[in-house]
Protein backbone atom coordinates (compact mmCIF):
# COMPACT_ATOMS: atom_id res chain seq x y z
CA UNK A 1 0.00 0.00 0.00
CA UNK A 2 1.18 3.50 -0.86
CA UNK A 3 0.42 5.54 2.25
CA UNK A 4 -0.84 9.09 1.67
CA UNK A 5 0.36 11.76 4.12
CA UNK A 6 -0.45 15.34 5.03
CA UNK A 7 1.93 17.57 7.01
CA UNK A 8 0.46 20.20 9.31
CA UNK A 9 3.04 22.83 10.25
CA UNK A 10 5.92 23.50 7.88
CA UNK A 11 8.78 24.69 10.08
CA UNK A 12 12.27 23.20 10.30
CA UNK A 13 11.30 19.84 11.81
CA UNK A 14 8.73 19.33 9.05
CA UNK A 15 11.60 19.09 6.56
CA UNK A 16 12.76 15.92 8.35
CA UNK A 17 9.26 14.50 8.18
CA UNK A 18 8.85 15.24 4.48
CA UNK A 19 12.04 13.38 3.59
CA UNK A 20 10.94 10.29 5.50
CA UNK A 21 7.38 10.47 4.18
CA UNK A 22 8.73 10.31 0.64
CA UNK A 23 10.60 7.14 1.61
CA UNK A 24 7.59 5.24 2.99
CA UNK A 25 4.68 6.88 1.17
CA UNK A 26 3.50 10.01 -0.62
CA UNK A 27 3.19 13.55 0.69
CA UNK A 28 -0.04 14.85 -0.85
CA UNK A 29 -0.73 17.99 1.21
CA UNK A 30 1.01 20.54 3.41
CA UNK A 31 -0.49 23.21 5.65
CA UNK A 32 0.87 26.28 7.41
CA UNK A 33 -0.63 29.67 8.25
CA UNK A 34 2.37 31.03 6.32
CA UNK A 35 1.37 29.80 2.87
CA UNK A 36 4.87 30.44 1.50
CA UNK A 37 6.25 27.86 3.93
CA UNK A 38 3.56 25.37 2.94
CA UNK A 39 4.25 25.95 -0.75
CA UNK A 40 8.01 25.65 -0.34
CA UNK A 41 7.63 22.29 1.41
CA UNK A 42 4.97 21.04 -1.01
CA UNK A 43 6.73 21.88 -4.25
CA UNK A 44 9.51 19.23 -4.28
CA UNK A 45 6.93 16.51 -3.61
CA UNK A 46 4.19 17.75 -5.97
CA UNK A 47 1.91 18.15 -2.97
CA UNK A 48 -0.87 20.72 -2.59
CA UNK A 49 -0.31 23.58 -0.14
CA UNK A 50 -2.94 25.02 2.21
CA UNK A 51 -2.97 27.89 4.70
CA UNK A 52 -5.93 26.51 6.67
CA UNK A 53 -6.31 23.03 8.16
CA UNK A 54 -10.09 23.27 7.84
CA UNK A 55 -9.77 23.89 4.10
CA UNK A 56 -7.36 20.99 3.77
CA UNK A 57 -9.71 18.64 5.64
CA UNK A 58 -12.63 19.72 3.48
CA UNK A 59 -10.87 19.47 0.12
CA UNK A 60 -8.52 16.51 0.43
CA UNK A 61 -9.90 12.98 0.36
CA UNK A 62 -8.14 9.73 1.16
CA UNK A 63 -5.30 10.96 3.40
CA UNK A 64 -4.16 8.04 5.54
CA UNK A 65 -1.78 9.71 8.00
CA UNK A 66 -1.46 13.24 9.31
CA UNK A 67 1.85 14.43 10.78
CA UNK A 68 1.46 17.27 13.28
CA UNK A 69 4.44 19.63 13.43
CA UNK A 70 2.74 22.77 14.71
CA UNK A 71 3.56 24.67 17.93
CA UNK A 72 2.95 22.78 21.18
CA UNK A 73 -0.35 24.44 22.06
CA UNK A 74 -1.94 23.47 18.73
CA UNK A 75 -1.12 19.76 18.82
CA UNK A 76 -4.38 18.69 20.44
CA UNK A 77 -6.63 20.76 18.16
CA UNK A 78 -4.91 19.66 14.98
CA UNK A 79 -4.58 16.00 15.93
CA UNK A 80 -8.23 15.75 16.94
CA UNK A 81 -9.26 17.31 13.63
CA UNK A 82 -7.17 14.78 11.72
CA UNK A 83 -8.53 11.85 13.74
CA UNK A 84 -12.11 12.99 13.20
CA UNK A 85 -11.31 13.21 9.48
CA UNK A 86 -10.52 9.51 9.71
CA UNK A 87 -6.74 9.32 9.54
CA UNK A 88 -3.96 8.01 11.77
CA UNK A 89 -1.83 10.68 13.45
CA UNK A 90 1.86 11.03 14.21
CA UNK A 91 2.39 14.05 16.48
CA UNK A 92 5.66 15.76 17.25
CA UNK A 93 6.52 16.02 20.95
CA UNK A 94 5.00 16.92 23.28
CA UNK A 95 1.70 15.18 22.62
CA UNK A 96 0.03 18.17 24.32
CA UNK A 97 0.91 20.58 27.11
CA UNK A 98 -1.87 19.59 29.50
CA UNK A 99 -3.00 16.06 30.35
CA UNK A 100 -6.67 16.93 29.79
CA UNK A 101 -5.96 17.70 26.12
CA UNK A 102 -3.93 14.52 25.68
CA UNK A 103 -6.85 12.49 27.02
CA UNK A 104 -9.19 14.20 24.54
CA UNK A 105 -6.81 13.24 21.75
CA UNK A 106 -6.84 9.61 22.89
CA UNK A 107 -10.64 9.63 23.10
CA UNK A 108 -10.81 10.97 19.54
CA UNK A 109 -8.50 8.19 18.36
CA UNK A 110 -10.68 5.56 20.05
CA UNK A 111 -13.85 6.99 18.51
CA UNK A 112 -12.29 7.03 15.06
CA UNK A 113 -10.62 3.62 15.59
CA UNK A 114 -7.37 5.15 14.39
CA UNK A 115 -3.88 5.15 15.87
CA UNK A 116 -2.18 8.08 17.56
CA UNK A 117 1.57 8.21 18.14
CA UNK A 118 4.02 10.79 19.46
CA UNK A 119 7.57 11.32 18.17
CA UNK A 120 10.10 10.29 20.82
CA UNK A 121 13.05 9.64 18.53
CA UNK A 122 15.65 9.36 21.30
CA UNK A 123 14.28 5.89 22.05
CA UNK A 124 16.08 4.86 18.86
CA UNK A 125 19.54 6.15 19.85
CA UNK A 126 21.84 3.08 19.83
CA UNK A 127 23.12 3.72 23.40
CA UNK A 128 19.55 4.05 24.67
CA UNK A 129 18.53 0.86 22.89
CA UNK A 130 21.51 -0.97 24.37
CA UNK A 131 20.71 0.11 27.93
CA UNK A 132 17.04 -0.76 27.44
CA UNK A 133 18.12 -4.28 26.48
CA UNK A 134 20.29 -4.52 29.61
CA UNK A 135 17.38 -3.47 31.79
CA UNK A 136 14.89 -5.78 30.09
CA UNK A 137 17.30 -8.67 30.63
CA UNK A 138 17.87 -7.64 34.28
CA UNK A 139 21.59 -7.53 33.46
CA UNK A 140 22.12 -4.59 35.81
CA UNK A 141 20.40 -6.40 38.66
CA UNK A 142 18.46 -4.37 41.17
CA UNK A 143 18.55 -0.64 40.41
CA UNK A 144 19.29 1.73 43.27
CA UNK A 145 19.38 5.18 41.70
CA UNK A 146 19.84 7.32 38.60
CA UNK A 147 20.99 10.75 37.52
CA UNK A 148 19.82 12.75 34.49
CA UNK A 149 21.73 15.80 33.28
CA UNK A 150 20.32 18.14 30.63
CA UNK A 151 22.73 21.00 30.08
CA UNK A 152 21.75 22.81 26.88
CA UNK A 153 21.95 26.32 25.49
CA UNK A 154 18.98 28.33 24.27
CA UNK A 155 19.81 32.02 23.83
CA UNK A 156 17.33 34.87 23.99
CA UNK A 157 17.11 34.86 20.16
CA UNK A 158 15.54 31.40 20.32
CA UNK A 159 12.53 32.83 22.13
CA UNK A 160 12.22 36.11 20.23
CA UNK A 161 9.09 36.77 18.11
CA UNK A 162 7.73 33.26 18.50
CA UNK A 163 5.36 31.12 20.58
CA UNK A 164 8.31 29.67 22.46
CA UNK A 165 8.80 30.98 25.97
CA UNK A 166 5.12 31.76 26.51
CA UNK A 167 3.58 29.51 29.16
CA UNK A 168 0.20 29.02 27.51
CA UNK A 169 1.71 28.26 24.11
CA UNK A 170 4.97 26.49 24.97
CA UNK A 171 4.21 24.77 28.28
CA UNK A 172 7.66 25.12 29.83
CA UNK A 173 11.26 24.01 29.45
CA UNK A 174 10.43 20.42 30.34
CA UNK A 175 7.92 20.26 27.48
CA UNK A 176 9.85 21.92 24.67
CA UNK A 177 13.44 20.97 25.48
CA UNK A 178 13.49 18.00 27.80
CA UNK A 179 10.32 15.93 27.41
CA UNK A 180 12.46 13.30 25.66
CA UNK A 181 14.36 12.73 28.91
CA UNK A 182 11.13 12.34 30.89
CA UNK A 183 9.92 9.83 28.30
CA UNK A 184 13.15 7.84 28.63
CA UNK A 185 12.91 7.88 32.41
CA UNK A 186 9.47 6.29 32.18
CA UNK A 187 10.47 3.91 29.36
CA UNK A 188 13.62 2.68 31.09
CA UNK A 189 12.71 2.73 34.79
CA UNK A 190 8.94 2.78 35.05
CA UNK A 191 6.48 5.17 36.62
CA UNK A 192 7.10 8.05 38.99
CA UNK A 193 5.50 8.02 42.44
CA UNK A 194 6.67 11.37 43.80
CA UNK A 195 8.74 14.42 42.88
CA UNK A 196 10.31 17.34 44.69
CA UNK A 197 11.40 20.14 42.38
CA UNK A 198 13.01 23.56 42.50
CA UNK A 199 12.98 25.86 39.46
CA UNK A 200 14.33 29.32 38.74
CA UNK A 201 14.85 31.81 35.94
CA UNK A 202 18.24 33.53 36.13
CA UNK A 203 19.27 34.59 32.62
CA UNK A 204 16.12 34.65 30.45
CA UNK A 205 13.64 37.24 31.74
CA UNK A 206 12.08 37.20 28.25
CA UNK A 207 10.38 33.86 28.98
CA UNK A 208 7.44 33.12 31.28
CA UNK A 209 8.88 30.08 33.04
CA UNK A 210 12.08 28.52 34.30
CA UNK A 211 15.42 28.36 32.55
CA UNK A 212 16.79 25.93 35.17
CA UNK A 213 15.42 23.21 37.41
CA UNK A 214 16.44 20.43 39.78
CA UNK A 215 14.12 17.49 40.43
CA UNK A 216 14.29 14.62 42.92
CA UNK A 217 12.29 11.52 41.91
CA UNK A 218 10.99 8.55 43.81
CA UNK A 219 9.81 5.86 41.41
CA UNK A 220 7.01 3.38 42.10
CA UNK A 221 9.77 0.77 42.32
CA UNK A 222 11.38 2.82 45.16
CA UNK A 223 14.34 3.69 42.93
CA UNK A 224 15.41 7.29 43.60
CA UNK A 225 17.15 9.75 41.33
CA UNK A 226 17.70 13.33 40.26
CA UNK A 227 17.40 15.47 37.16
CA UNK A 228 19.29 18.74 36.71
CA UNK A 229 18.25 20.67 33.64
CA UNK A 230 19.10 24.08 32.24
CA UNK A 231 19.16 26.01 28.97
CA UNK A 232 21.97 28.19 30.34
CA UNK A 233 25.02 26.17 29.26
CA UNK A 234 27.44 28.79 27.97
CA UNK A 235 27.20 29.33 24.19
CA UNK A 236 26.49 25.70 23.23
CA UNK A 237 24.86 22.49 24.36
CA UNK A 238 27.10 20.71 26.85
CA UNK A 239 25.55 17.41 27.91
CA UNK A 240 22.49 15.22 27.77
CA UNK A 241 23.09 12.18 29.95
CA UNK A 242 21.37 9.41 31.87
CA UNK A 243 23.31 7.38 34.47
CA UNK A 244 21.89 4.23 36.06
CA UNK A 245 23.39 2.55 39.14
CA UNK A 246 22.62 -1.15 39.54
CA UNK A 247 23.92 -3.98 41.71
CA UNK A 248 25.54 -5.60 38.65
CA UNK A 249 26.73 -2.52 36.82
CA UNK A 250 26.82 1.21 36.28
CA UNK A 251 26.23 2.76 32.87
CA UNK A 252 26.07 6.34 31.64
CA UNK A 253 24.48 7.30 28.35
CA UNK A 254 26.17 10.59 27.53
CA UNK A 255 27.33 13.02 24.89
CA UNK A 256 25.34 16.13 24.04
CA UNK A 257 22.29 14.17 22.92
CA UNK A 258 22.34 10.75 24.63
CA UNK A 259 24.44 9.56 21.71
CA UNK A 260 27.39 7.82 23.39
CA UNK A 261 28.17 5.37 26.15
CA UNK A 262 30.15 7.76 28.35
CA UNK A 263 30.88 5.22 31.10
CA UNK A 264 30.24 1.56 31.72
CA UNK A 265 31.34 -0.95 34.30
CA UNK A 266 29.26 -4.06 33.88
CA UNK A 267 29.20 -7.56 35.28
CA UNK A 268 27.98 -8.64 31.84
CA UNK A 269 29.48 -8.16 28.36
CA UNK A 270 30.36 -4.49 27.73
CA UNK A 271 28.19 -2.50 25.35
CA UNK A 272 29.66 -2.17 21.86
CA UNK A 273 28.11 0.34 19.49
CA UNK A 274 28.48 1.17 15.77
CA UNK A 275 30.68 4.17 15.03
CA UNK A 276 28.24 5.82 12.61
CA UNK A 277 25.12 7.34 14.12
CA UNK A 278 22.58 9.92 12.98
CA UNK A 279 23.41 13.56 13.65
CA UNK A 280 21.52 15.89 15.95
CA UNK A 281 18.68 17.96 14.49
CA UNK A 282 20.17 21.25 13.26
CA UNK A 283 17.97 24.34 13.70
CA UNK A 284 20.41 27.00 12.59
CA UNK A 285 21.90 28.69 15.65
CA UNK A 286 21.20 25.74 17.95
CA UNK A 287 20.88 21.97 17.82
CA UNK A 288 18.24 19.69 19.29
CA UNK A 289 17.82 15.99 19.95
CA UNK A 290 19.18 13.22 17.76
CA UNK A 291 17.59 12.89 14.33
CA UNK A 292 16.14 9.38 14.18
CA UNK A 293 13.07 10.18 12.11
CA UNK A 294 14.04 7.46 9.63
CA UNK A 295 13.51 4.89 12.37
CA UNK A 296 10.35 6.63 13.56
CA UNK A 297 8.77 6.31 10.11
CA UNK A 298 9.85 2.72 9.60
CA UNK A 299 8.23 1.83 12.91
CA UNK A 300 5.17 3.97 12.16
CA UNK A 301 4.33 1.89 9.11
CA UNK A 302 5.04 -1.31 11.00
CA UNK A 303 2.74 -0.20 13.82
CA UNK A 304 -0.11 0.62 11.44
CA UNK A 305 0.22 -2.38 9.13
CA UNK A 306 1.04 -5.10 11.63
CA UNK A 307 0.02 -3.71 15.03
CA UNK A 308 3.67 -3.62 16.04
CA UNK A 309 4.34 -1.33 18.99
CA UNK A 310 7.76 0.16 19.33
CA UNK A 311 6.86 3.79 18.78
CA UNK A 312 5.88 5.94 21.71
CA UNK A 313 2.12 5.53 22.00
CA UNK A 314 -0.40 8.20 22.95
CA UNK A 315 -0.48 6.60 26.40
CA UNK A 316 3.29 7.09 26.65
CA UNK A 317 2.87 10.71 25.57
CA UNK A 318 0.20 11.23 28.22
CA UNK A 319 2.44 9.72 30.90
CA UNK A 320 5.22 12.19 30.01
CA UNK A 321 2.76 15.07 30.42
CA UNK A 322 1.51 13.74 33.74
CA UNK A 323 5.05 13.43 35.11
CA UNK A 324 5.93 16.96 33.95
CA UNK A 325 2.74 18.28 35.55
CA UNK A 326 3.74 16.51 38.77
CA UNK A 327 7.17 18.16 38.64
CA UNK A 328 5.79 21.64 38.06
CA UNK A 329 3.18 21.18 40.79
CA UNK A 330 5.83 20.16 43.32
CA UNK A 331 7.94 23.18 42.36
CA UNK A 332 4.97 25.54 42.65
CA UNK A 333 3.97 24.20 46.06
CA UNK A 334 7.30 25.00 47.72
CA UNK A 335 6.92 27.13 50.88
Amino acid sequence: MRWRFALIGCGRIAQKHAIQISRVGELVATCDIDITKAQALAEPYNAKAYSSISTLLSNEKGIDIFCICTPNYLHAEHAIGALEYGAHVLCEKPLAIVAVDAKKMMEAANRAQKKLFVVKQNRFNPPVQAVKQLLDAAALGKISSFQINCFWNRPAEYYANTWRGKKALDGGTLFTQFSHFIDLLYWLLGDVAQTQAFVSNTFLPEIEFEDTGVVVFKMTSNVVGTMHYTVNAFEKNMEGSFTIFGEKGTVKIGGEYLNTIAYQKLDSTPISLPQIQNQANDYGFYQGSMSNHDKVYTQLIEAIENDGQFLASAADGLKTIEIIEMIYASAKNKP
